[in-house]
Protein backbone atom coordinates (compact mmCIF):
# COMPACT_ATOMS: atom_id res chain seq x y z
CA UNK A 1 0.00 0.00 0.00
CA UNK A 2 1.27 3.47 -0.88
CA UNK A 3 2.10 5.91 1.86
CA UNK A 4 -0.48 8.65 2.53
CA UNK A 5 2.46 11.03 2.07
CA UNK A 6 2.67 10.13 -1.61
CA UNK A 7 -0.56 11.82 -2.81
CA UNK A 8 -2.07 11.07 -6.20
CA UNK A 9 -0.03 11.95 -9.27
CA UNK A 10 -2.40 14.83 -10.08
CA UNK A 11 -1.99 16.21 -6.55
CA UNK A 12 1.80 15.83 -6.79
CA UNK A 13 1.77 17.83 -10.02
CA UNK A 14 -0.23 20.59 -8.32
CA UNK A 15 2.01 20.85 -5.25
CA UNK A 16 5.16 20.54 -7.39
CA UNK A 17 4.53 24.00 -8.84
CA UNK A 18 4.23 25.54 -5.37
CA UNK A 19 7.31 23.65 -4.14
CA UNK A 20 9.29 24.94 -7.13
CA UNK A 21 8.20 28.51 -6.35
CA UNK A 22 9.28 28.11 -2.72
CA UNK A 23 12.66 26.62 -3.65
CA UNK A 24 13.31 29.18 -6.36
CA UNK A 25 13.03 32.03 -3.85
CA UNK A 26 16.01 30.56 -1.97
CA UNK A 27 18.00 29.74 -5.12
CA UNK A 28 20.00 33.02 -5.20
CA UNK A 29 21.47 32.06 -1.81
CA UNK A 30 22.81 28.86 -3.35
CA UNK A 31 23.94 30.45 -6.60
CA UNK A 32 25.88 33.18 -4.77
CA UNK A 33 28.32 30.49 -3.66
CA UNK A 34 27.72 27.64 -6.10
CA UNK A 35 27.29 29.67 -9.28
CA UNK A 36 28.94 27.03 -11.46
CA UNK A 37 26.68 24.25 -10.19
CA UNK A 38 23.42 24.16 -12.12
CA UNK A 39 21.91 21.13 -10.37
CA UNK A 40 19.65 23.08 -8.00
CA UNK A 41 18.27 25.34 -10.76
CA UNK A 42 17.82 22.36 -13.11
CA UNK A 43 15.99 20.47 -10.36
CA UNK A 44 13.59 23.36 -9.86
CA UNK A 45 13.04 23.63 -13.62
CA UNK A 46 12.33 19.88 -13.84
CA UNK A 47 9.95 20.16 -10.90
CA UNK A 48 8.01 22.85 -12.75
CA UNK A 49 8.00 20.77 -15.94
CA UNK A 50 6.68 17.79 -13.95
CA UNK A 51 4.00 20.03 -12.45
CA UNK A 52 2.93 21.15 -15.93
CA UNK A 53 2.71 17.53 -17.09
CA UNK A 54 5.72 17.78 -19.42
CA UNK A 55 7.77 15.12 -17.59
CA UNK A 56 6.68 11.75 -16.29
CA UNK A 57 6.84 10.74 -12.64
CA UNK A 58 9.07 7.71 -13.25
CA UNK A 59 11.81 9.77 -14.86
CA UNK A 60 11.69 12.42 -12.17
CA UNK A 61 11.73 9.80 -9.42
CA UNK A 62 15.00 8.49 -10.90
CA UNK A 63 16.48 12.01 -10.99
CA UNK A 64 15.08 13.28 -7.68
CA UNK A 65 18.40 13.28 -5.79
CA UNK A 66 20.42 15.33 -8.31
CA UNK A 67 19.35 18.79 -7.10
CA UNK A 68 19.87 17.96 -3.43
CA UNK A 69 23.40 16.74 -4.08
CA UNK A 70 24.30 20.33 -4.93
CA UNK A 71 24.28 20.98 -1.16
CA UNK A 72 27.65 19.22 -0.99
CA UNK A 73 29.21 21.78 -3.33
CA UNK A 74 28.72 24.76 -0.98
CA UNK A 75 29.61 25.50 2.62
CA UNK A 76 27.53 28.53 3.67
CA UNK A 77 24.58 27.24 5.74
CA UNK A 78 22.05 29.35 3.81
CA UNK A 79 23.40 28.00 0.50
CA UNK A 80 23.18 24.42 1.78
CA UNK A 81 19.57 24.96 2.90
CA UNK A 82 18.70 26.50 -0.47
CA UNK A 83 20.11 23.47 -2.32
CA UNK A 84 18.15 21.20 -0.02
CA UNK A 85 14.99 23.18 -0.82
CA UNK A 86 15.62 22.43 -4.51
CA UNK A 87 16.26 18.78 -3.65
CA UNK A 88 13.01 18.51 -1.71
CA UNK A 89 11.11 20.15 -4.58
CA UNK A 90 12.62 17.58 -6.95
CA UNK A 91 11.35 14.82 -4.68
CA UNK A 92 7.70 15.84 -5.10
CA UNK A 93 7.35 13.59 -8.17
CA UNK A 94 8.03 10.71 -5.78
CA UNK A 95 6.12 11.90 -2.71
CA UNK A 96 3.94 14.95 -2.36
CA UNK A 97 5.08 15.52 1.22
CA UNK A 98 8.43 16.72 -0.12
CA UNK A 99 6.65 19.98 -1.04
CA UNK A 100 6.57 20.80 2.68
CA UNK A 101 10.29 20.03 2.81
CA UNK A 102 10.96 22.45 -0.03
CA UNK A 103 9.04 25.17 1.80
CA UNK A 104 10.71 24.45 5.16
CA UNK A 105 14.23 24.46 3.71
CA UNK A 106 13.51 27.68 1.80
CA UNK A 107 12.35 29.29 5.04
CA UNK A 108 15.45 27.97 6.81
CA UNK A 109 17.66 29.43 4.07
CA UNK A 110 15.95 32.81 4.47
CA UNK A 111 16.44 32.65 8.24
CA UNK A 112 20.11 31.77 7.91
CA UNK A 113 20.68 34.65 5.49
CA UNK A 114 18.62 37.23 7.35
CA UNK A 115 19.77 39.75 9.92
CA UNK A 116 16.78 38.81 12.08
CA UNK A 117 16.51 35.06 11.53
CA UNK A 118 13.03 34.59 12.97
CA UNK A 119 11.58 37.59 11.15
CA UNK A 120 13.09 36.35 7.87
CA UNK A 121 11.71 32.84 8.44
CA UNK A 122 8.25 34.18 9.30
CA UNK A 123 8.24 36.46 6.24
CA UNK A 124 9.16 33.54 3.99
CA UNK A 125 6.45 31.30 5.44
CA UNK A 126 3.94 34.13 5.06
CA UNK A 127 4.89 34.48 1.38
CA UNK A 128 4.55 30.71 0.92
CA UNK A 129 1.07 30.65 2.47
CA UNK A 130 -0.05 33.65 0.43
CA UNK A 131 1.10 31.93 -2.78
CA UNK A 132 -0.49 28.59 -2.01
CA UNK A 133 -3.38 28.16 -4.41
CA UNK A 134 -6.65 26.52 -3.40
CA UNK A 135 -5.88 23.25 -5.24
CA UNK A 136 -2.41 22.98 -3.70
CA UNK A 137 -3.83 23.78 -0.27
CA UNK A 138 -6.45 21.05 -0.66
CA UNK A 139 -3.79 18.56 -1.76
CA UNK A 140 -1.47 19.41 1.14
CA UNK A 141 -4.40 19.10 3.54
CA UNK A 142 -4.64 15.42 2.57
CA UNK A 143 -1.16 14.76 3.98
CA UNK A 144 -0.76 13.33 7.47
CA UNK A 145 0.54 15.77 10.05
CA UNK A 146 4.25 15.79 10.82
CA UNK A 147 5.14 12.71 12.87
CA UNK A 148 1.84 10.86 12.34
CA UNK A 149 3.06 8.55 9.56
CA UNK A 150 6.54 7.05 9.43
CA UNK A 151 6.59 6.06 5.76
CA UNK A 152 7.95 9.23 4.22
CA UNK A 153 9.49 12.66 4.77
CA UNK A 154 6.94 13.58 7.45
CA UNK A 155 8.07 10.65 9.59
CA UNK A 156 11.34 10.41 11.51
CA UNK A 157 14.09 12.21 9.66
CA UNK A 158 15.15 15.62 8.41
CA UNK A 159 11.76 17.32 8.47
CA UNK A 160 11.21 16.40 12.12
CA UNK A 161 14.52 18.02 13.11
CA UNK A 162 14.07 21.01 15.38
CA UNK A 163 15.29 23.45 12.73
CA UNK A 164 12.51 22.43 10.30
CA UNK A 165 9.70 20.88 12.35
CA UNK A 166 8.29 24.17 13.61
CA UNK A 167 8.04 25.52 10.09
CA UNK A 168 6.43 22.35 8.74
CA UNK A 169 3.91 22.39 11.60
CA UNK A 170 3.19 26.08 11.00
CA UNK A 171 2.50 25.50 7.30
CA UNK A 172 0.39 22.44 8.02
CA UNK A 173 -1.67 24.39 10.59
CA UNK A 174 -2.33 27.13 8.02
CA UNK A 175 -3.25 24.51 5.40
CA UNK A 176 -5.62 22.71 7.77
CA UNK A 177 -7.24 25.98 8.82
CA UNK A 178 -7.71 27.10 5.20
CA UNK A 179 -9.12 23.73 4.15
CA UNK A 180 -11.79 23.92 6.87
CA UNK A 181 -12.83 27.45 5.89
Amino acid sequence: MASPQTLSESDRRIVALWAADCAERALPLFEAEGSGDGRAREGIERTRAFGRGELDAAGEIRRRFEAGRAARSVSAPAAVAAARAAGQASGVAHMGAHALGAAAYAAKAAALAGDDAEAARRAEVQWQIEHLGDDACAALARLPLLGEDSSGPLGPGLLTAASLAGTVREIQAEVQSASRA
